[in-house]
């Protein structure tokens, strides 16, 4: 049991170099500048050791993406939780996924290489938890009478689409926490338009 342990902990230890390794050379080289001779060299491993925990490069950045998606989803929700309505909620979780589009790692690996490695259908496939938890939030928005009663689906749709392409212009951009500033206004704006108007009483 206890040799079993140790080769349990190495395995999850080499892994994890592995996706370290891999993040900061696909942050910093992009995925097609990244071979898996640098990465293997820089994490202290084997090609053995690759290509037993992932099946090929593409494999690697796709945990890599999963990873990265994680941690803006967990953003994203700690945004929205701190706020006392749905449709607050909305609006949180989009400007904290925003504002992390500051950071070179998300431009470049979410932003940037994911719809390249994965193509755009498998790319968007991969967003829809974060759509389905948009979708019982406006929801909930709209049973409150917080926002116009509409149809959830588009309404979803819309947001999402609007906040990829603010995402994209702010990684291309060359100056990009000016981008982002003028991002916001129009994200306001937008919100304030589909939000419609709210039931009295």
């Amino acid at each position: 049991m206890a040799v079993k342990s140790r080769r349990d902990e190495s395995a999850v230890a080499t892994r994890q170099a592995l996706l370290r390794t891999a993040r900061r050379l696909f942050a910093d080289h992009g995925y097609g500048d990244t071979g898996t001779e640098e990465i293997v060299r820089r994490a202290r491993v084997t090609r053995g050791a690759l290509y037993h925990h992932f099946r090929d490069k593409r494999d690697l950045f796709v945990a890599v993406l999963g990873e990265e998606q994680k941690k803006l989803a967990d953003r994203a929700g700690q945004a929205a939780s701190a706020e006392p309505d749905p449709w607050r909620a909305v609006v949180a979780a989009s400007n904290a996924f925003l504002d992390a589009c500051l950071d070179p790692i998300v431009q470049q690996i979410v932003l940037i290489d994911a719809p390249a490695v994965l193509g755009l259908e498998q790319w968007r496939e991969r967003d829809q938890a974060y759509l389905a938890s948009m979708k019982e939030l406006i929801s909930a928005a709209i049973a409150r009478g917080l926002i116009e009663d509409q149809p959830i689906d588009p309404l979803a749709y819309i947001i999402f689409g609007a906040l990829h392409e603010a995402a994209m212009l702010i990684a291309r951009a060359s100056d990009k926490p000016a981008a982002r500033q003028s991002v916001s206004g129009v994200i306001a704006r937008l919100f304030d338009g589909l939000r419609g108007q709210p039931k009295s009483g």
